[in-house]
């Protein structure tokens, strides 16, 4: 085994730079009572290739070491990426002063913070499991602090962590002063960062002579009156005027929110590391040339196939969900055009432009495309639509794919992948919004495969060796996963249920000079979106159909015509025999595309013989329930309108039927969509369609009435009827007492890591398995997983809950630290709930595909084993991708659910107990 401090030792050349070597922990530590328990803290702010503040915590006779890249902060909903570094010695905490450039972490550093640190519960076993809990008693930061281990990605070699405030006194709501900002100076010297570069090693102009050991730091410390106390951190102030940050190192103030995806991408600008090699001079290529910087450059578009090409020539990118730029940086200016040319660099905020601006490069075009990322990771381009209305620009996230001109020559004949290995290396230590597409070299079938499961635009796949070509050409090709287009807005329906908001829009596309009339679309609105639209399109209104023909009288019902010059993107499912959309949905305006060149977009024939082609899949099912109201919004967030609810259902009705039909079912209905009222509901109502079937359970004497369905009908009812979450018994209304199905829920308490959600899953797999039993696994769409085993229905409800309960109670006696089986949240926090109640007579669980109430519009998504992963949250998928994930499956993961039922064995003495219970 290494020595603790050989990696630390191993990168440094302590000839040339003053940190301390570091040694044995020194004996006489006179004035550090906390160094006497072992448990001393430092804070280091440091001012390397970029800002950032190392969190060290003594353990073990070293300090555990993290980069925290954008400084701890006091607000509990900002979670802030700590990359683990290298142990550092104990004579660390007191070091103070310039690294030489060169020399690893090469830059400025000074004691920002330094006091004790106290666990709580044992340290090395919370250090292990990837969460210490603890409390900080230091000069600034004080109260209950979090470090959670973040589950790395294939291939990555840092250990990212998560530094988290816990709630309590010393904490600060969202918005409040940042402290780093009302007290950057050393709590050793009172220096500014400034100061400290501009000093020779080992001297302060404050101080005198500065040491770098701990007993040092202590002398130099501004002495106190005696019996003064330390002053709490909320009435502590500076020990000189804070100074502002300066433009170029002020940490990054975007919302961090607790999302796991922003924190992973901050890991780039963690700077304890080498600093990056000079950029290579671009003369040094063969097919560089030596010019002056473009005025203007059109981008390279891509052509659009139904497969994606196949061969080693091909390198597959994934699909970006945006808005394509093109970025011109000169003489310290940043531009941000569209495809079109337009300037749009005001529009995308500051961010973007100052990463941009922070290159180290003098004059470039690159290309990229600017999104917004959801929860799961995956770019949305109704997220982008909405933060921009809002005028948000905190998630602004630019992808950068080509380099076309860089420092005084033009790139653009240089084959593709040395224009991206240039371009990596000029991203390399850019800000976190800054981001390279990966491309993958494998088969662009199996690319596009894995992008479509996961719900995703599609790909674009380039020739590796091409150059770059403006304009549309087949060097670049684009296969999507769901149809997707733009369409010219020639009209609009006005909203059913408000009065200055639009309900549908009327949509054509160009063809032989006159405007083609394709149909409507009537989700996917925020409630914000319907009404800018409704005040911009009247703005827009005129008398006379844009339309090339006559709409029909019921295309043109209420119908108010504009003038054709806004541009929607739109997803959908389908054409109609009659050239209509179906199933369509909204996904935002497009105003950097013309309306002039919007025409029906088809895919290249030549890719693949027409004979060859695979057939297309069977249209989605149809109900003849007429909605009412069907432009009523039921997830303002997402968009997502009853009808958007409906085709969804009508989309997915072969796989969600066998789970819901035939059944008693507990309903969560909103009336008002999530943000009003909610109420469950398993009887009869006034109003009831004929579609919805009520039976009577036969274990009562009174008539119940309780809900069922049998068709698609039924379940348009439910949609009808504002019913947004369906929970089925796990029992048929064949067999009401012998349930054909376990459910347990994996409900993880506050602080819990997913991937220990999906490890316990994978515990309950195996012991479901141990059992003679096959195990099925789905998100919630909620906050975890279900684990679900299909039952030949032998045995009774007594009998499965007491099996059930066992399995939990076992997980818990085993690991009492990973796992409860009760629901007292006092017991909770930092540990999965093993939930088997579900599985006792009339109680239920959301089923498989349904929607949950929740903001995004999430479904519980059945999962195969092997795609569980930190990729998949619980609430990855949604009403939006989830048609696109499964049109895309050749087999559904639960495709064998009911041949894998199995009856369950009790054991004589679990039957006596089962029978018991039932007593």
């Amino acid at each position: 085994m290494a020595a603790p401090l050989e990696v630390y030792r191993s990168k440094r050349d302590f000839k040339v730079t003053s940190e301390p070597a570091g040694g044995k922990a020194p004996r006489n530590r006179k004035a550090a009572k906390v160094e006497e328990a072992g448990h001393s803290f430092v804070i280091q702010k440091h001012d390397a290739t970029r800002l950032h503040y190392d969190f060290r915590l003594e353990m073990d006779g070293v300090l555990k070491s993290w980069a925290v890249t954008r400084g701890p902060s006091l607000d509990p909903s900002e979670k802030r990426l700590a990359v683990h570094v290298e142990d550092h010695p104990l004579e660390y905490g007191g070091f103070e002063g310039t690294i030489p450039k060169g020399e690893y972490g090469g830059g400025t550093v000074l004691v920002w913070d330094r006091g004790n640190w106290e666990p709580v519960g044992d340290p090395h076993k919370g250090y292990a499991k990837g969460h210490l809990e603890f409390e900080l008693k230091g000069e600034k930061l004080h109260g209950r602090w979090h470090l959670v281990k973040m589950h790395g990605r294939p291939g990555e070699k840092r250990e990212n962590w998560l530094l988290i405030k816990a709630e309590d006194e010393a904490a600060r709501p969202p918005g409040a002063p940042d402290i780093l900002e009302e007290m950057p100076d050393s709590v050793k010297t009172g220096r500014a960062l400034e100061d400290v570069a501009g000093e020779e090693p080992g001297w302060s102009s404050k101080t005198g002579k500065i040491e770098h050991g701990e007993d040092e730091a202590e002398k130099a410390k501004p002495a106190r009156k005696a019996g003064a106390k330390a002053k709490p951190e909320a009435a502590a102030k500076p020990a000189v005027k804070a100074k502002p940050p300066t433009k170029a190192k002020a940490p990054a103030r975007a919302k961090a929110a607790g999302k796991d995806s922003s924190a992973k991408a901050e890991a780039a600008s963690e700077d304890e590391a080498e600093p990056p090699p000079p950029l290579p001079d671009p003369a040094q290529f063969e097919g560089a040339k030596k010019m002056a910087m473009p005025a203007s450059i059109e981008p390279e578009l891509a052509t659009l196939t139904d497969t994606p090409p196949a061969g080693e020539r091909w390198i597959h990118e994934i699909k970006f969900d945006g808005y394509r730029l093109l970025a011109h940086v000169a003489a310290g200016r940043v531009k941000l055009l569209t495809r079109t040319g337009l300037d749009w660099t005001k529009k995308f905020g500051k961010e973007v432009a100052g990463a941009l601006q922070a290159l180290p490069i003098g004059t470039a075009w690159i290309d990229g495309e600017l999104v917004v990322e959801t929860d799961g990771g995956a770019s949305d381009f109704s997220a982008l639509q909405a933060d921009l209305s809002e005028g948000r620009s905190d998630r602004f996230v630019f992808y950068v794919f080509d380099l076309l001109y860089l420092d005084g020559y033009d790139l653009r004949d240089l084959p593709l992948t040395q224009r991206q290995q240039l371009l990596a290396q000029v991203v390399a230590q850019s800000a976190p919004c800054l981001r390279l597409s990966q491309h993958f070299e494998d088969d662009g079938a199996v690319v596009f495969r894995h992008a479509s499961r996961l719900g995703l635009e599609g790909i674009v796949s380039k020739v590796a060796d091409s150059p770059y070509r403006s304009g549309r050409n087949k060097n670049w090709l684009k296969t999507k996963s769901s149809k997707r287009q733009e369409f010219v807005i020639g009209g609009y329906v006005p909203s059913t249920t408000s009065r200055r908001a639009i309900g549908s829009l009327v949509l054509g596309v160009q063809d032989g000079g006159a405007l083609q009339h394709v149909g409507r679309v009537g989700t996917g609105f925020s409630v914000s979106v319907a009404e800018d639209l409704f005040k911009t399109l009247e703005r827009m209104r005129t008398s006379e159909s844009p339309f090339g023909s006559p709409l029909t009288a019921e295309e043109g019902r209420q119908v108010r015509f504009v003038r054709p010059d806004l541009v929607a993107e739109v997803e959908f499912r389908a054409w109609t025999a009659d050239g209509h959309l179906r199933h369509a949905s909204f996904r935002g305006l497009r105003e950097d595309k013309p309306a002039v060149e919007i025409t029906r977009e088809t895919a290249a024939m030549d890719e693949k013989p027409a004979s060859k082609k695979k057939p297309a899949r069977g249209g989605p099912a149809r109900s003849t329930v007429k909605l009412t109201h069907p432009d009523r919004v039921y997830w303002p967030d997402a968009g997502v309108t009853k009808q958007g609810l409906a085709d969804y259902y009508a989309e997915i009705w072969p796989s969600i039927a066998p789970y819901i039909t035939h059944r008693p079912l507990s309903l969560l209905r909103c009336p008002s969509g999530i943000t009003g009222e909610q109420f469950f509901q398993k009887n009869a109502w006034k109003g009831l369609n004929e579609a919805i079937v009520l039976v009577d359970d036969p274990s009562t004497q009174e008539v119940e009435q309780l809900i069922s369905i049998e068709d698609l009908d039924g379940l348009t009812a439910l949609v009808q009827s504002a019913v947004l979450e369906i929970h089925p018994w796990g029992s048929t209304l064949d067999a009401w007492e012998k349930p054909d199905m376990i459910i347990l829920d994996l409900d993880p308490g506050e602080g819990t890591d997913w991937q220990a959600v999906i490890d316990a899953a994978q515990e309950v797999r195996q012991r479901l398995a141990d059992a003679g039993l096959a195990a099925f696994v789905k998100t919630s769409g909620g906050k975890g997983l279900h684990v679900v085993a299909p039952l030949a229905p032998k045995a009774e409800w007594p009998d499965i809950k007491a099996f059930t309960k066992g399995l939990a109670d076992a997980m818990a006696s085993d690991s009492p630290d990973l796992y409860v089986s009760t629901i007292s949240k006092a017991k909770r926090p930092g540990k999965i709930l093993i939930d088997y109640l579900r599985n006792q007579r009339g109680q239920t669980a959301v089923a498989p595909y349904s929607t949950r109430a929740r903001p995004g519009a999430p479904v519980s998504a059945p999962l195969a084993w092997e795609e569980l992963s930190p990729a998949i949250g619980p609430a990855y998928f949604t009403v939006l991708n989830m048609p696109t994930r499964l049109a895309s499956l050749g087999t559904v993961p639960w495709a064998d659910f009911r041949k894998a039922a199995k009856p369950l064995e009790i054991a004589p003495a679990g039957k006596k107990k089962a029978r018991a219970a039932k007593k």
